[in-house]
């Protein structure tokens, strides 16, 4: 996706989450918002959700290994001197991280990282988090149930990986409309970051 011609601002390969392929709602909107900055935006679908896209049966995420393989597919596909992002919604967040500080990519933006499973606050995923040099930056909502503020406080990330903590909101990083904000006031915050940030 790619609205004004020329990706001035490079491009960045964008993951979906492990529920929604690359045309739900959240994958368009934020998609399209990048896009108006001046960003080629490239969606794809693992595997697994090629396969519920073919035949509209539910089925679960691939295994970590094919997930990477399959983000490393298109990652290799550019070689053309755009400067390269990395990106994804949650589970593809997560992907993007893993493959990230060997990629080509010099920046990484996750949307909702999955720091453990829902009510699994044990379970972390954040052991190659430690490992990464290259600049990241995670989105993710206060009260998100896979890595709220109190639970990600405490996990010592390297100062490569940078928090950012959006009001109130849950995985998706919406609010609710108690708090004030709306998921649209977050990801138009989100994407004027990015901008500024890659400037």
């Amino acid at each position: 996706m790619l609205i004004n011609g020329k990706p001035e601002n490079g491009r960045i390969i964008l993951a979906h989450g492990a529920g929604a392929g690359m045309n739900s709602e959240f994958m368009q909107t934020i998609a399209e918002k990048l896009a108006r900055q001046n960003f080629e935006v490239v969606r794809f679908e693992f595997p697994y959700m090629q396969l519920i896209s073919e035949t509209g049966k539910r089925r679960p995420p691939d295994r970590m290994p094919k997930l990477l393989a399959a983000f490393d597919e298109v990652i290799a596909q550019f070689d053309d001197g755009v400067p390269l992002y990395l990106a994804g919604k949650s589970m593809g967040g997560r992907v993007a991280s893993m493959l990230f500080e060997h990629s080509p990519a010099i920046g990484c933006f996750v949307f909702g990282y999955p720091f453990h499973p829902a009510a699994k606050p044990d379970r972390l995923r954040i052991e190659h988090l430690l490992e990464i040099e290259k600049p990241m930056h995670i989105f993710q909502g206060t009260r998100d149930r896979m890595g709220s503020l109190s639970d990600v406080t405490q996990y010592n990330l390297p100062q490569s990986v940078s928090l950012h903590w959006l009001n109130d909101g849950d995985h998706d990083l919406k609010p609710r409309k108690v708090s004030g904000f709306s998921r649209e006031d977050h990801l138009n915050h989100i994407v004027s970051f990015i901008k500024d940030w890659v400037r």
